[in-house]
């Protein structure tokens, strides 16, 4: 595997990764609610590196060649988005969890974070769809499951960065103007209702 396909698969990584959407959320949430962003992060990069032993595995080809299946894991999905999205809107993340919520403990933190990565519709997009585009097949000299680790771990390594800061920057820019954070985090979870109500509506309708 060449640096230059390296280099672009990173770029388009990036540029997805930067896109606000569930994963955002959450990293905004637990930059609001404590010390928990580590965590957070910690558990949607771990979701991600899930995505990555499976791929590793053959599996996303099965999903990808399968339509009932990969209907069920983005129907799964959508709807785990529509439900987080719902209790976001009912309970918007305030600095330091003023909002009487108790703060979850790290263990609970870092699966919810798992669960979110693992189940996001965009997460099931780049490894079914974006990232096979930058394997090389045919005449490979390296390993198709070692392409896929080593984008893996672009992957996981640009979540790290990306959603690390946007939590960092919630906890210190948002902390100090609560109806800014109420406003953000409603934004954020009226963001999942709506992609999460999308898919769930578009796949129903295929059936």
């Amino acid at each position: 595997m060449d640096t230059g396909t390296i280099t672009a698969f990173l770029a388009v990584d990036l540029l997805l990764v930067c896109v606000p959407g569930a994963d955002w959320a959450y990293a905004i949430a637990a930059g609001l609610r404590g010390r928990s962003v580590l965590w957070a992060v910690g558990g949607l990069v771990a979701g991600y590196a899930g995505h990555t032993l499976l791929a590793m595995a053959g599996l996303s080809v099965l999903v990808a060649g399968s339509p009932v299946l990969l209907t069920a894991l983005t129907v799964a999905g959508a709807g785990y988005l529509v439900w987080l999205g719902w209790g976001v809107l009912r309970r918007p993340a305030t600095p330091g969890a003023a909002d009487g919520t108790p703060a979850a403990s790290p263990a609970r933190t870092f699966l919810r974070g798992a669960g979110i990565s693992g189940l996001n519709p965009k997460g099931l997009l780049l490894y079914l769809s974006v990232m096979p585009q930058f394997l090389v097949i045919t005449g490979a000299r390296v390993p198709v499951a070692a392409q896929t680790g080593v984008l893996g771990a672009v992957h996981m390594a640009n979540c790290a960065a990306v959603y690390l800061t946007v939590g960092l920057l919630a906890r210190a820019v948002l902390r100090a103007r609560p109806s800014a954070a109420r406003a953000v985090t409603r934004t954020s979870g009226a963001a999942m209702l709506g992609i999460g109500g999308f898919l769930l509506v578009e796949q129903l309708a295929a059936l």
